[in-house]
Formats: C-alpha cells, sequence, structure tokens
C-alpha cells in the first residue's frame, strides 16, 4: 500500500497521495497505519505515518488545509479525523509538545461540523459538503452525517462528556428519522434537501453500516450497556449479510464487484473490516458473528494476494483465489485491513481518559486549545 505514497520524499507534501487518488483517501491510508500499529505494535512506518497526519491539520488544526477547501466535503474531513480518533484510543505514540493532539484534532473536526448541522431543511442533518458552494452540497448523505455520529460517540467514551453523547443521539435519531436508516438497519447513500429529503439514492456502500455499527457500539459501552444501543448493534450486525453472501461462505463482497467499482469504492471494503474489528471489544456479544466474517474473508483476501511477482492484492476475494488483475490503494488498504483486523479481541478495549488514554484535548473548562504558543511561533 505504501508503494504508492510519495509524501515522505524531500520537495513532496506530507499525508498527500499523487492523482487519481483523493485526498481523503489519504486520511484513511493513515488512519489504516495507525491501526496496523495497535495491532501488531510494529512501528517501523509510524514516521510516515505521523509526519503525514500532523502535515494536513490545516491552519485551524481540524484537518481543512487551505489547499483542500476547494473540494471539501463534510465526509473527506471526517476520515481525518477517524484516524486522529483511533490514535488517541490506541495509545498510537502522542505528538511532540507544541503540535496538535490526536484527540484535540478530532474535537476541532467534531466542532467544526456541528456548526454545519442544517435544520433549515429536512428539521437537520449534515450536508454532503462543507460548504453551500460546492456541487452536491443540496444532498445529505449517510456516510456525513454516519462519521460525525461516529466521532461524538468515540469522543464521549473517551472523554465522558455528555455533550458528545446528547450529539451522538441527535444524529442518529435524525438519520433513522430521516429513513436513511431503514428499519431492517440498512443504510442508503443519501436523500436530496430539494425535496425536504423524501426522496433517496438507495444504494448501500460497505462504509455505510461499519461507521454506524461502531457508533453503536461506543454508545453501547458509553451508556453500560443499554438495551437499545445493543439492540442497534445486533441489528447493523445482521444486516452485514447483503455485503457476506452465504453462498461465497462468508467472504466479503460489494456490489460493485459485479461490473466495475470506482475508484473510491475500491476501498470501502478496508473501512467495513476496520469498524467491524474495532466493534467487537465494545460489543462482545456479536464477536462470534463478526470474527467468523472477518477470518473467512481474511483468508480470501490473502490468496488474492498473489499478483505478479510482489504478489499484488487485487479487489474481488470471492474469485476463490485467483488474482482478479486490479490493484491499487484501495485494494491493498482492503486486504490489509481485513487481515489486521483478525487480531481484534474483547480484551483490546480502546483506552479513554480514566483508563490510560494520554491523548490530550481542548481544555473543557474554555473551549480553548492546548498548545505552547512559543514553540508553534505564534
Amino acid at each position: 500500500m505504501l508503494s504508492y505514497y510519495t509524501g515522505y520524499q524531500p520537495g513532496d507534501v506530507a499525508g498527500n497521495i499523487p492523482d487519481p487518488y483523493y485526498w481523503w483517501e489519504a486520511g484513511a491510508m493513515f488512519g489504516a497505519m495507525v491501526e496496523y500499529y495497535y495491532y501488531t505494535g510494529d512501528d517501523t512506518w509510524n514516521d510516515w505515518t505521523t509526519q503525514a497526519l500532523l502535515h494536513q491539520v490545516g491552519a485551524d488544526d481540524n484537518y481543512m488545509p487551505y489547499n483542500q477547501t476547494r473540494t471539501m466535503g463534510n465526509d473527506d474531513q471526517i476520515f481525518w479525523a477517524f484516524a486522529a480518533m483511533s490514535a488517541a484510543e490506541t495509545k498510537y505514540p502522542d505528538p511532540p509538545d507544541g503540535q496538535p493532539q490526536w484527540l484535540q484534532l478530532a474535537e476541532n473536526v467534531f466542532n467544526s461540523q456541528v456548526a454545519r448541522w442544517d435544520a433549515s431543511t429536512c428539521g437537520g442533518g449534515l450536508h454532503w459538503q462543507a460548504y453551500e458552494s460546492l456541487g452536491g452540497w443540496h444532498l445529505k448523505n449517510s456516510i456525513s452525517n454516519g462519521g460525525l455520529f461516529n466521532i461524538a460517540s468515540r469522543l464521549a467514551h473517551y472523554t465522558n462528556n455528555e455533550t458528545y453523547s446528547h450529539w451522538a443521539e441527535k444524529i442518529w435519531d435524525w438519520t433513522e428519522d430521516i429513513g436513511l436508516i431503514r428499519s431492517d438497519y440498512t443504510i442508503w447513500d443519501n436523500t436530496d434537501s430539494k425535496n425536504n429529503c423524501t426522496t433517496f439514492d438507495r444504494v448501500e456502500h460497505a462504509y455505510l453500516p461499519a461507521v454506524f455499527m461502531h457508533g453503536c457500539a461506543n454508545m453501547y459501552a458509553v451508556t453500560n450497556g443499554s438495551k437499545k444501543w445493543e439492540t442497534r448493534v445486533t441489528g447493523i450486525t445482521n444486516a452485514l449479510d447483503s455485503f457476506f453472501e452465504k453462498k461465497n461462505n462468508n467472504v466479503m463482497s460489494q456490489p460493485c464487484e459485479v461490473a466495475s467499482c470506482n475508484l473510491n469504492e475500491q476501498s470501502f471494503k478496508a473501512y467495513l473490516a476496520r469498524f467491524m474489528g474495532a466493534t467487537v471489544p465494545l460489543a462482545p456479544f456479536v464477536e462470534t458473528t463478526i470474527m467468523t466474517k472477518i477470518n473467512a474473508s481474511a483468508i480470501a483476501a490473502a490468496k488474492q494476494c498473489s499478483g505478479g511477482s510482489d504478489n499484488k492484492c487485487g479487489l474481488r476475494w470471492t474469485d476463490g483465489g485467483k488474482y482478479d488483475g486490479t490493484t491499487g490503494i484501495g485494494e491493498q488498504m482492503s486486504a490489509l485491513e481485513v487481515i489486521q483486523s483478525t487480531l481484534a479481541r474483547p480484551k483490546n478495549v480502546p483506552v479513554s481518559k480514566d483508563t490510560g488514554g494520554t491523548s490530550t484535548g481542548n481544555d473543557p473548562s474554555t473551549g480553548e486549545r492546548k498548545i505552547q504558543m512559543s514553540i508553534r511561533g505564534i
């Protein structure tokens, strides 16, 4: 996967990946590397990962760098927040003093996004895009709202701050009430604020249930095992069967694989695998169901990684081990994340500020960031 990355080279941009890949996928890729360190303890790539995650924070330390704002979607920004939040939860090495800290970065993204919550249409919800001037702003989509729900729930678990719990509840309720989360816990892609969110794009992407399931697992932990959140975790877990057909022996697949997956879709299985694995320690009652699917998919993915002299990984794991001739960051990341997720165990509960977490955030009494001004040259 990292063979596609050049940002560590002198004169290149740390944290950016070359065209045709989008900026958000770089955040996803380094999120995978945070998870890699957590599962394996191998710190070989930590220098690149830390450099990338800090270089892209932007002037306000909220992952909105100036050169990306012209195309900034709320879902783009949130993938960088996923990485920062994972770093806080897994005790990935903290940044040096004077640099923004992992928890602080996740909090800043949350703060920037809740300010965009728009109740003027559809009774609430986040738009797909961060700015009204961008094409597609009228859509309110599941990954933007689900991403914010995910981060809110994780911040609630880490900080024990009820504000985050309140927002997690609010986002879930809106997404369910508007109809993006269905009664059977399948999740549709988006709805249109031009029609007051009464029409839907019913496409189901693999990463949509993933971010909601993991958020529900965090809320299950925050509420000390409430039945409401247990039911939601179980419901989404059961609804995953559409991505794990029994005829394929519980191997993960996507609808687009029947024809052709676009560049974004080529990486979606990575996030399904990541958040399935991360759900296990928070909601161990779904461990057997999840790990059966993860283990079968990991074996199939490993067999697919047989392309050429360097064993490139393909996209379709249901091909019975025959390399399908495609590869790229998405395919490599998906294989990496599903294989390392086999190491998910109930005992590996993410840390919080009260259970050994070392990452610091904003001052809860003032909202001000804990930054050593002299070091940052401010």
